[in-house]
This record gives C-alpha cells, structure tokens and sequence, in this order.
C-alpha cells in the first residue's frame, strides 16, 4: 500500500501550483474563495474543473503504480514525483500513460478478434411512442426521478452542472433531455450510472457511426437536418449535445430528434457505447 507520505508528495507535487486558501477562512469565506479561484482561472470553471479532475486522476495512476506496479521502487518514485511537479512534466506523464493505454488497448483488440466475442445486443431499450410524442410537440414533464438521481450526483454538484435550472426537461423510460435555447443535452442513465467521463468519446463514437449507418436493411442512413450541430457532451456533462444553427427550421430538428434520433438511433447507439467488449472502427468516423 502507498502511505500517507507517499500520497502528501504526490498531492503536493500535481497541486504545487494551483491556487491555495488563506488559512483562517471561515466557512462561508472559504465557498467565496474556492468560487472566486474557479471564476478567475485561465479558461473559466470548466476549465478548472478540468484541470482538477484530470491531475486527480494522475495521483490515482501514480499511487496505484507506487503500490503494485514499478513505482514499487523508490528510485522510480522519486523521479515521477519530480516529475509531475511541473506542467511540462505532467504533459510528459499524460503522454506516456496515453501510449502505454493504446498499446493496452491494441493488444486487446486482437485478443477480442481472437477470441470472436459474440454481436453486441442490438438495443439497450425501447423507446416509447407516447414519450416521443410528447418531446416532438414540445410538451415538457419537467424535472423527475431520473433528473433528481443525475442532479444529486457528487461530481454533477462539483461542476456545478445545474447550478441553474435548465429551461425545459423531458423524463423518458431511459434518462432525459434537457432543452435550452435552441440546444438539446441527452442524458442516458445507464452511461452516468456507469460514469459519465468514460463515455463521451464512445457516444459520440458511436453517433458517427450510426449516422453512416442505415436505418434498417432497405433503408439508407438517416439524413441529419440542415443546421443541426451534433458534439460531444463534455461541455454539458452529458452523453450527446445538439444545437440548432440561427435561421434553421427548429420544429423540424425536434421531430427529427424525436422520431429518428431518439426512436431510431439512439438505442442502438447506446448498445455500442455501453459495451465496454465493442471496438469502434478505427477508421473512417472523423474527430
């Protein structure tokens, strides 16, 4: 096991230069500073949160490699540890654990074909006719049990996800969207429960693939509307965003969304996202 100071060396040498609370704060004082130190960071509060999240998740890597991995030796230990002290070096870090994942992920892909692991499930749910319709005519349930699940979560709250209120909620069987000028944010349940950081490269992973994809056997690939922009969720904390470019037709995107994206694809999506076995194509999806 890594002791305890191994694990101060490790927080102080990833956190050296991020800002630090005066001693003597109060409590209300200390909530002031920690949201003035987020406001003021280069880049704004996501990318603090960012930042922390990202060096949070290096101590992790390096006190698991202290305890069963080559850190085991203090040499070792003592050079990451010096290391990680400097922004160029958590970048040489971050590289060489980047590398050392493909080649991971490399050796199992061919381990996956090897073994000829079997078809992935082609649904992860259903969606229901009567929720689709209700999202198509812009009939809002407002926030219920799966929004207040997501909302309670401790890394939601942290990054202040719903700080404010989101203008519209749709609950549907599955998780919900939220809508707010002219931007859809989709929140599936299964991928926060499982984490939602692990998930935003295989969501949208699995929308370009499923957007050259037909529909059915006869059918051709569903063709997304003009002025649609389709992203990554990380800016929304969630698994797809869309948005609507100024002067495109919103009603339209919105029964799009609703009876081909939401009843046609994103079940299927979801399948191949949520199957830590499926390896996505390695060409010809774009970034």
């Amino acid at each position: 096991m890594a002791s305890d100071l191994d694990t101060v060396r490790v927080l102080r040498a990833l956190f050296n230069d991020m800002p630090r609370a005066p001693q003597g704060l109060s409590g209300l004082e200390l909530m002031a500073w920690i949201k003035s130190s987020m406001t003021d960071y280069e880049g704004g509060e996501m990318a603090y949160m960012i930042e922390h999240i990202t060096r949070n998740s290096m101590l992790d890597i390096v006190l698991h490699m202290r305890e069963s991995g080559h850190l085991q030796d203090d040499a070792a230990f003592d050079e990451t540890v010096a290391l990680i002290s400097t922004e160029e070096g958590r970048r040489t870090f971050r590289d060489r654990c980047i590398n050392a994942q493909k080649t991971v992920d490399a050796t199992e892909r061919l381990l996956k074909r090897a073994r000829g692991f079997p078809r992935i499930k082609q649904t992860v749910f259903v969606a229901d006719a009567q929720e689709i319709a209700r999202f198509v005519n812009g009939q809002a349930s407002g926030a219920g049990p799966l929004f207040a699940e997501y909302a309670s979560r401790e890394e939601v709250r942290e990054i202040g996800v719903f700080d404010q209120a989101p203008e519209q909620v749709f609950e549907f069987a599955w998780g919900f969207v939220v809508e707010q000028q002219g931007a859809w944010n989709v929140y599936v349940a299964e991928a926060w429960r499982r984490g939602t950081v692990g998930y935003f490269d295989r969501f949208f992973n699995a929308w370009k693939l499923e957007a050259a994809t037909p529909l059915d056997d006869a059918g051709a690939a569903p063709e997304v509307p003009a002025g649609l922009l389709v992203d990554d969720g990380i800016g929304s904390f969630s698994s797809l965003s869309f948005e609507v470019e100024a002067g495109a037709s919103a009603p339209l995107v919105r029964r799009w969304l609703g009876e081909t994206f939401i009843g046609r694809m994103l079940p299927r999506m979801a399948a191949r996202a949520l199957d830590d076995t499926y390896d996505f194509p390695a060409t010809g999806l774009g970034n």
